[in-house]
């Protein structure tokens, strides 16, 4: 799971594997580690009909409702945006990137921009 903070904008990205765990379980959890301290954020299924969050001591909760779960799951969405107070929240299906990258994206969605010749 990769997170992207700007601003007031938090950012998840899932990959295949990410979505089915989370599909099953209905939690997926990352840490880093810090010296002293360690930084965790997690996406937890939850009721209602949009996107939330919260910050509480050194964890960020992003809480989604199970339909989503189950539509990034089942179907071709890639994702979902919302608004938690002032932050914009979006969960994303994590893509394959078409650029030179080391980063093993072997769990990654297939890009649909890629060709094939």
């Amino acid at each position: 799971m990769k997170v992207r903070i700007k601003d007031n904008s938090l950012r998840f990205r899932l990959t295949q594997s990410e979505v089915a765990n989370l599909w099953e379980s209905g939690f997926l959890e990352g840490q880093t580690a810090f010296p002293g301290k360690t930084f965790s954020y997690a996406i937890r299924t939850a009721g209602g009909d949009g996107l939330s969050a919260d910050f509480t001591g050194e964890e960020i909760v992003l809480y989604i409702p199970k339909v989503m779960i189950d539509e990034l799951h089942d179907t071709e969405k890639v994702g979902f945006a919302d608004k938690s107070g002032p932050v914009r929240l979006l969960v994303e299906k994590d893509f394959a990137c078409t650029d030179n990258t080391e980063e093993d994206q072997s769990d990654n969605y297939p890009n649909p921009r890629e060709t094939i010749c």
